[in-house]
């Protein structure tokens, strides 16, 4: 029979998951050493069955309303909804998770995704957020890659045909690959801004638990790469280029770390695309070696939610469609509502 769930510490205020403020770590350290004791919380160095929460780009820049690219869904106010309930999860669930993998998209201006990348006849860049490029545009002239950007991007401006060829190519790749065409995003989870850093609420959560249960936080940055995109943690959206020549490789180190855990709990945003990638590269991964690994992934339908833009876009049906897709694989999609020990 599952033990009852550990009651939320005083410090936790749902009012504030939608803010950004200063946590005072000390003070919840020495909260955190008397909790682990009050409630018979061992350290997880003690597990015999060891548990990875995965939380995917829990950053302000994604979950912080009026911030880059806030997760809204259609409620409007998803990614904060998410994260009430995923900071009363970690709470309630502290003894059976013993490590915490955090995410983080991790960006600088001169990329392939963002609007300083491309320009058009009249000089013009595309418009964040209502503009995808696709191989139509592309084969059209529509857009083509700021030779601008060359130097900051290639180290020498005479690369400029390479990186314009590498731009077309780019796209028709993800044609190809049945990928999401070229978005082009705000200039978003900026590296030394404070877009980049997780949300004030879960990141107070994550120490706490580091403290109650004597385990380090594991941060696995993503999407530094100007030459691609990086939805999912395992791998970028393309790897080479029109010669074979290596652009990114895949993430195999975190991969078998994250396989190394009994059971790995996935939550964060967006549902629609860096979850949905991320979950669907470690399914094709799993299926390579060993489908019976996808019995110990747990998706938790309601700690993410996926990009809607009212009247440009709305991923929903395309978000469930990837976690339908791992369900029928044998990955469990679970609430946040029930224990850990209730899902087995």
């Amino acid at each position: 029979m599952p033990t009852p769930q550990l009651p939320l510490p005083p410090h936790f205020d749902a009012d504030r998951v939608d803010q950004v403020w200063r946590i005072p770590y000390q003070e919840h350290q020495r909260q955190a050493q008397d909790w682990a004791p009050e409630h018979g919380i061992r350290p997880a160095s003690e597990d015999t069955f060891r548990t990875c929460l995965l939380l995917i780009d829990v950053q302000n820049t994604f979950c912080i309303p009026d911030y880059e690219l806030f997760v809204g869904g259609r409620s409007g106010n998803g990614a904060v909804e998410d994260n009430i309930r995923l900071c009363q999860f970690i709470y309630h669930n502290l003894p059976h998770i013993s490590k915490i993998a955090c995410t983080m998209d991790t960006h600088t201006a001169m990329q392939i995704f963002h609007e300083v990348f491309w320009i058009n006849d009249a000089g013009e860049h595309p418009t964040p957020l209502q503009t995808l490029i696709t191989q139509a545009d592309i084969d059209a002239g529509k857009w083509r890659v700021n030779p601008d950007v060359t130097e900051s991007v290639m180290g020498d401006r005479s690369q400029y045909e390479w990186l314009k060829a590498y731009g077309e190519y780019y796209v028709k790749t993800l044609t190809e690959d049945g990928k999401y065409p070229l978005a082009i995003w705000p200039y978003h989870a900026m590296l030394g801004g404070i877009g980049h850093a997780i949300v004030s609420a879960v990141d107070e959560a994550c120490f706490f638990h580091t403290i109650v249960r004597k385990t380090q936080i594991h941060y696995e940055t993503k999407g530094r790469n100007p030459l691609t995109e990086n939805y999912s943690v395992l791998r970028s959206e393309v790897l080479n280029d029109a010669d074979g020549k290596t652009i990114a490789k895949e993430n195999s180190k975190f991969l078998e770390t994250l396989l190394g855990y009994d059971r790995v709990i996935i939550a964060g945003q967006a549902k629609s695309h860096c979850v949905a990638w991320t979950v669907s590269d470690l399914l094709e991964k799993i299926q390579k070696t060993d489908t019976e690994l996808a019995k110990k992934i747990y998706l938790v339908d309601d700690l993410t939610s996926p990009v809607v833009v009212p009247g440009v876009v709305d991923y929903t049906e395309s978000a469930d469609t990837a976690f339908a897709i791992a369900a029928d694989a044998g990955m469990h999609i679970v609430k946040s509502t029930a224990p850990i020990e209730g899902w087995d």
